[in-house]
């Protein structure tokens, strides 16, 4: 997928972990993960917005598209 989470990165430079921030957003940790493995298909902007509140981030801190990564599903 040409959509890559980078919530791996930024959780290092805040110097937390990502049980902390399941706790501080109000989400399950296995859906974290998912969303931190790039296995998530979609994820929901009031979401997006309480990870950018606890990271103090902007969205596209978290996610970077790359045109090398092509269309799996057509």
């Amino acid at each position: 997928m040409p959509i890559t989470v980078t919530l791996d990165d930024m959780l290092h430079a805040r110097r937390m972990t990502l049980t902390d921030l399941a706790d501080a957003v109000g989400i399950t940790l296995a859906n974290l993960s998912i969303l931190k493995t790039g296995k998530a298909k979609a994820i929901r902007f009031s979401t997006l917005e309480a990870i950018c509140r606890v990271l103090e981030c902007q969205p596209g801190d978290l996610l970077a598209f790359s045109a090398e990564g092509g269309e799996q599903d057509a």
